[in-house]
């Protein structure tokens, strides 16, 4: 078998993609049969007594019941205390197949034993934080110099939030220009500046709630793979303070739910280097996971700044950072007395703690020991055309995709209306119509949770490098049970 080292074996056809999702989001919604929906309903209150007791108690004390939104699940969340490989248990016992691999970065899958007997070690010697210099730092940042041709300096910090904010701070004062431009419905965070245009583009500020409107002065959005518009923006933006960046994901806002084509990034990049901002790659979720040097090495496409996140710290806290030419990354020097007379000011009490320096170096030598990028990729391949073949068999209007080991699952296309083909007074009554795809979403979301598969909203999955032929099957038949109850399948 010839082996390329990435996770994706062919791009998607993003034209094929979109025609498929714009007649999915055209016709009336398919969900379960009642009498299905009631039967996994019943799953959680007969199986899940425990985790419904312990989630009734966390509510107390935290708001909503969980402390991140990837932990939700209707009908209630649910506790979990083990987690090994392809799998995960909770605490009444139950055992699933885990394909939110905890938003992406256990690409090895979780727990993996050459990562926890490393980090045993580390705890034994020195403990989990010091607030000085370990070794481990070097480590992990020279094993991403080597790795990423695009980095000269690599600067790590606690989250991918984190790193995105530094990421336009240092455009700004590397351009001394002000816009950022990024794609409409990225998530690069949820900062101030970039909680905007979230989840569906052409959006705005209208889910950016708690934060003045003046704060979005220099962010704007364009649409995905529409790279006319962006050099209209980079064009406008000229006369009006410059552009000094412009943020994106390589494969398309939130890990590909609206896919770019193969030759977008290379387009942005010309267009940027023609008006004078840099390019900034936001690789949490693909620096590692579709390959050791990430999209930009599968897309053979050089940014000026990449943000790190997720597979950096190998699923272990303060996941983040920053990399980029040695002249940008200056901005960031540590200490005083750096080589810029202005510096980005950026810190963190727990970033690059010795904990997660070691985790994310010996994670990511294990994947590249291993091929586990290549190896999560094909297990995607194999869930993604054993789900085409499952609709196909029920006559199902679903979309299924992937980019490698990240796998788009739409049954309603909660996210993929186009705000901009609506009149301003159709926009109200459409998204309520997107509130009850929303709705639809979180039911299919349990349908699958009760047949023993975690998802990331019931929309996306991962799949790692512990996912054997035989797992991937064994999913596969639980989605054939799901969508077998679908109304209108006989």
């Amino acid at each position: 078998m010839n082996t390329t080292g990435y996770a994706i074996n062919t791009y998607p056809d993003t034209k094929k993609i979109y025609d498929q999702l714009h007649a999915l989001i055209r016709q009336p919604m398919r969900t379960l049969k009642p009498s299905a929906m009631e039967r996994y309903l019943s799953y959680f209150k007969a199986r899940c007594p425990k985790s419904k007791q312990m989630i009734d108690s966390a509510r107390n004390v935290i708001p909503g019941g969980v402390q991140h939104n990837l932990a939700f699940n209707y009908p209630h969340p649910l506790a979990f205390e083990q987690a090994k490989g392809a799998y995960l248990y909770d605490i009444d016992g139950n055992r699933y197949i885990d394909f939110l691999q905890a938003g992406g970065p256990t690409v090895l899958g979780s727990n993996p034993d050459a990562v926890r007997e490393k980090i045993i070690h580390l705890l034994e010697t020195c403990g989990p934080v010091t607030g000085l210099f370990h070794e481990y730092e070097l480590k992990l940042a020279k094993f991403i110099c080597d790795h990423f041709s695009s980095v000269d300096r690599f600067r790590m910090l606690g989250s991918g939030t984190e790193s995105c904010m530094a990421a336009i701070r240092v455009a700004r004062l590397a351009t001394g220009k002000k816009y950022i431009i990024k794609m409409g419905g990225a998530y690069h965070g949820w900062s101030d500046q970039l909680s905007y245009g979230m989840r569906i583009p052409g959006t705005g500020s209208l889910e950016s709630h708690g934060i003045p409107k003046s704060c979005f002065r220099y962010t704007q959005e364009v649409y995905p793979n529409d790279i006319e518009a962006l050099e209209k923006k980079l064009s406008m933006n000229r006369y009006r303070g410059g552009t000094a960046a412009v943020i994106l994901e390589p494969v398309g806002p939130e890990s590909g739910t609206r896919p770019v084509d193969y030759n977008y990034n290379q387009k942005a990049r010309e267009l940027c280097d023609r008006f004078g901002a840099l390019l900034i790659f936001d690789e949490v979720v693909t620096a590692f996971r579709v390959g050791i040097d990430g999209a930009q090495g599968y897309f053979k496409v050089k940014p000026d700044l990449t943000v790190f996140g997720k597979v950096v710290a190998g699923g272990y806290p303060s996941a983040g950072g920053l990399g980029g030419k040695e002249e940008y990354m200056a901005f960031l020097a540590a200490g005083v007395g750096g080589k810029k007379s202005k510096q980005a000011h950026v810190g963190g009490t727990l970033a690059a703690n010795p904990l997660s320096a070691a985790a994310g170096y010996y994670t990511l030598v294990e994947i590249e020991k291993t091929n586990a990028c290549e190896k999560a990729g094909r297990a995607g391949d194999r869930l993604t055309k054993g789900l085409q073949a499952i609709m196909g068999k029920y006559g199902l209007p679903f979309v299924v995709y992937n980019q490698g080991s990240i796998c788009h699952l739409e049954t309603v296309g909660t996210m993929l209306f186009d705000i901009n083909l609506f009149k301003p007074w159709q926009i109200p009554s459409r998204l309520k119509e997107i509130h009850a795809r929303k709705d639809v979403m979180t039911h299919m979301g349990a349908a699958y949770m009760a047949e023993g598969i975690v998802t990331l909203a019931g929309s996306r999955l991962y799949t790692s490098s512990a996912d054997t032929d035989d797992i991937i099957d064994d999913a596969l038949s639980r989605f054939d049970r799901i969508f077998s109850e679908i109304e209108g399948v006989n």
